[in-house]
Order: structure tokens, then sequence, then C-alpha cells
């Protein structure tokens, strides 16, 4: 998460308003909530393997403390 706010510190406005005309422009506006469905499926499927991973360590180190 700090990533990308470090990332965005940089980017004004305009910047932002420029990138999105551009999307709308290149996507058209019929195809954007497409993308941003598919994009948000994207994050929901990531952050469940980063869940499962996180499950998978913590169980491992509860078998190596009860050796």
């Amino acid at each position: 998460m700090k990533a990308i706010i470090l990332f965005l510190s940089g980017v004004g406005f305009q910047e932002i308003l420029l990138i999105g005309l551009f999307v709308l422009v290149f996507f058209g506006a019929k195809k954007i909530p497409e993308f941003m469905k598919g994009l948000g499926k994207g994050v929901k499927e990531f952050k469940s393997a980063v869940n499962d991973v996180k499950k998978d360590v913590e169980e491992a180190g509860k078998i190596e403390d009860g050796k």
C-alpha cells in the first residue's frame, strides 16, 4: 500500500484526469464497466490467495513450534 501512495504522490489531478480521458477514449464507455468488473475479480482472487498463503505459513509455524 505504501508503494502505491509513493507512486501516486507525484501525480496531480491533471494527470489523473488525462489518464481517465485516455482510458475513456481508448476503451469506450461500454467497455469500462466490464474492465473494472474484471479488475475487481482479479483483485479479489489475489487477496484470497494472499490470505491462503498467510494461513499456510501460520499453520507451518504452529507445526514447527509443536516439534
